[in-house]
């Protein structure tokens, strides 16, 4: 199955340079490729809209997404038809991690309520609500919100 994808391969790194992901995936057909799309998804929809990525390369699976697109959200996320968790780390708006969870609802609970106390001082253009779990899940910043009406 890979043979056809050595051709012009002559080292190490035209080996690892090989995208091993579509030559598995080839070897599959149609009804294969969507269960195991189904199963284990590239991307999971969040509540903001957004798509974001999955990295696997960790078990449990990681997703790596800001904490104001999480709003509403009380169940952790999960894959292989609610077999497996996803851990959840939940960033700031510049991106860096301000909690990791496999239980959202109970960071909601408990910790969201020390993290906002911190972080609404620093990042006081983006939504803090007392309740997240009934706020409106966003990408944006309050103005931007407020520009676009939601």
């Amino acid at each position: 199955w890979l043979l056809p994808y050595l051709t012009g391969v002559k080292n190490l790194r035209d080996l690892q340079a090989l995208d091993m992901h579509n030559i598995l995936m080839a070897t599959l057909d149609w009804p294969q490729q969507q269960a195991l799309q189904k199963q284990v998804p590239e991307r999971l929809a969040v509540p903001s809209g957004s798509q974001i990525r999955l990295d696997y390369r960790e078990s449990p699976p990681v997703l790596a997404v800001k904490l104001q697109e999480m709003f509403g959200c009380e169940a952790s996320p999960q894959v292989a038809e609610g077999q497996q968790t996803v851990l959840v780390h939940l960033l700031s708006p510049a991106q860096r991690p301000l909690a990791v969870t496999a239980d959202l609802a109970g960071f909601w609970r408990n910790a969201y309520h020390d993290v906002k106390k911190e972080m609404k001082g620093r990042y006081p253009k983006h939504p803090w609500p007392d309740d997240p779990l009934s706020a409106t899940a966003t990408a944006y910043t309050k103005a931007r919100q407020q520009r676009q009406g939601t």
